[in-house]
């Protein structure tokens, strides 16, 4: 008597058996930790879904007082309110998916250990479950800007802003490839989280959020250009506000940087997820 098998789970993987076509298979697993991700973040919480809103409006207030009113940091000419929300909305979901990526293995432990599935499920839906977060601090961003809009305020809008979803994609990209390399390290070194966390917060002053790359020369432009996240906000605040810069050079150093990372992320986690139960 035979039977037919519809999986054939193996005890050893090539280097770049990535197996993606598995991820179509259980597409339902990935909307379910999407949903999860979602509920989970407002659940017992009395204003719910609204934290998405505040923590963006108390970050521009707060950056507004710092570095706008203390500092005197210029800001291109755009209003702050608008500057300072471009920066932070696409800077949060950057960080956002970095975390849910570079916590893959620490997190899901005790799953991985009980139920074979395709372990690029949680990451890749980490960064589905934060568009949605994305999605309505743009809506906070479009609403700022009509009312600066209809005040009179001269916000030219340039054909770069089409670009808008292929920097959300770059950004998406970014954090999952370096989000899967720490979490491969941290599997077994636990006491990096706690420098990968500090670090994020340094990175975030080395990327042009809370200032224009207008506002850096010299050395300090050179290195804030090798940042690859650069071009990607100086793209979008192009777009919307008029300010900021649009290099064409600088949007596909970054998206060749994040083909090979990502390359070489895949390797890793690939690698990784072999053994990492041994050692969580």
């Amino acid at each position: 008597m035979t039977d037919d098998w519809t999986l054939v789970i193996k005890p050893k993987k090539r280097l770049l058996d990535l197996d993606l076509k598995s991820l179509w298979r259980y597409r339902d697993l990935w909307y379910m930790y999407v949903r999860r991700d979602i509920v989970t973040f407002y659940k017992q919480t009395i204003l719910g879904p609204l934290w998405f809103l505040i923590q963006p409006v108390l970050t521009t207030i707060m950056y507004m007082f710092v570095f706008g009113g203390l500092a005197k940091i210029s800001t291109d000419g755009a209003p702050q309110p608008l500057f300072y929300l471009s920066g932070i909305m696409l800077w949060n979901y950057f960080s956002d998916s970095f975390n849910a990526s570079s916590n893959v293995f620490t997190n899901n432990a005790s799953v991985f250990g009980k139920v074979y599935f395709p372990r690029l499920v949680v990451p890749l839906a980490g960064l589905t479950s934060n568009l949605l977060k994305l999605l309505i601090q743009l809506v906070l961003f479009i609403l700022v800007y009509i009312g600066y809009r209809i005040a009179g305020v001269q916000l030219p809008i340039r054909p770069a802003l089409l670009l808008f979803p292929f920097l959300v994609l770059l950004l998406a990209f970014h954090a999952l490839s370096w989000g899967l390399i720490i979490s491969s390290v941290t599997s077994k070194y636990r006491d990096l989280k706690f420098l990968v966390a500090f670090g994020l917060q340094l990175f975030m002053y080395a990327t042009p959020i809370i200032y224009p790359l207008s506002a850096a020369t010299g050395r300090i432009r050179t290195a804030l250009e090798l940042n690859p996240l650069t071009p990607i906000f100086e793209a979008f605040k192009y777009g919307c506000l008029g300010c900021g810069t649009l290099s064409w050079g600088g949007l596909l150093y970054s998206t060749v940087f994040m083909l090979v990372m990502l390359f070489i992320s895949l390797i890793v986690f690939n690698r990784v997820e072999r053994n990492f139960m041994d050692t969580v």
